[in-house]
């Protein structure tokens, strides 16, 4: 894989990127769907857009294959304020696409075409810009990155040089992880299912995060337990200095070891769901680095996510903040 040019952004957004080909019509299955709008994806290159629709200046580590659509994710990046200097080429593999269906309020199967891998868990440890890592104000990584060798090593290696060089933690700096665990990424090995792998490897890297941020199912996954509460305890123990749990219809809890708080859901008509995490956690980046109130934080973070989810794309439908703004007034 080839490297880009040192650099230290103001956020470093590390995982998947791609094409999204997502279906015109709503409410009909994907071998009937006539016609198809094709959109920058992937959860990371998602949340750097976000990032950099409210302001921020986010770079991009991934990998992208040495075809077409790798240079068009490259060209979107860089058209919605991303730098994608640190965006590998990988000449062995393809960029991914993924599929879904829209079965407006809360069905949208997707399928992801990344077998038998792809460009962004090809992330070598010898790729990594450790001043760009060790550097930028903030660090997004996320658990699919672990999934898979070379990029599981890569992850590791990235945190720990983060946490040696003392830049993880810190008034204005932070190292988050997204609990974005997809069973399908975890086929599982040496006996151990998909979950349990994932929970090793999730567990293995929370020391060295201040931030993770995930649904109930996803904490689930990184602590074993069912209960929000006891989730967002769990993570705590494990590290980290702020946990979200993500809660559907029953809200977001913010949880640091001397405040806790429940921010109700933002009721929207939805019309894909697919894309309103990805929204949730750049807006979660901007509020970090603004140093927002927990309760604003939050607030701030489900208005982004009811927007998106009310729009048919993800990374083009990322809010501006006069559009939050506006939500959280109304």
């Amino acid at each position: 894989m080839s490297t880009p040019a040192p650099s230290a952004p103001e956020v470093l957004v590390v995982g998947r990127c791609g094409v999204d080909i997502y279906p015109l019509q709503t409410g009909v299955g994907l071998e009937d769907v006539e016609t198809f709008g094709k959109f920058l994806g992937g959860s990371a290159a998602n949340v750097a857009v976000a990032a950099a629709r409210l302001g921020r200046r986010p770079a991009l580590l991934s990998g992208v294959g040495d075809d077409p659509f790798g240079r068009y994710v490259r060209r979107s990046l860089r058209e919605l304020g991303v730098d994608d200097r640190h965006v590998a080429t990988d000449a062995a593999h393809l960029t991914p696409v993924t599929f879904c269906e829209i079965f407006p309020p809360d069905e949208f199967p997707i399928w992801f075409y990344r077998r038998p891998t792809t460009p962004d868990l090809q992330l070598a440890t010898a790729d990594l810009d450790l001043d760009a890592v060790t550097g930028t104000d903030l660090l997004w990584v996320t658990l699919t990155g672990l999934s898979e060798e070379p990029s599981r090593s890569a992850h590791h290696a990235a945190l720990a040089a983060r946490a040696g060089a003392g830049d993880g933690t810190g008034e204005g700096r932070h190292t988050v992880l997204d609990l974005d665990y997809r069973g399908d990424f975890w086929p599982g090995h040496d006996g151990r299912s998909g979950v349990e792998e994932a929970r090793e490897q999730a567990q293995r890297a929370l020391p060295g995060v201040t931030v993770a941020v995930g649904n109930r199912q996803e904490c689930h996954v990184a602590t074993g337990e069912d209960d929000a509460d006891a989730a967002a305890d769990a993570l705590l123990d494990l590290g980290v200095e702020l946990a979200i749990v993500k809660q559907g219809p029953r809200g977001v809890l913010g949880a640091t070891r001397h405040e806790r708080v429940v921010v109700p859901a933002t009721p929207v008509d939805v019309v894909n769901g697919l894309g309103a995490g990805d929204a949730f956690g750049g807006s979660l980046v901007d509020g970090l680095l603004a140093g927002l109130s927990l309760t604003e934080l939050l607030t701030r973070c489900n208005a982004a996510g009811a927007i998106v989810a009310s729009r048919l794309e993800c990374s083009t439908a990322m809010p501006t903040p006069a559009e939050i703004q506006e939500f959280t007034r109304g």
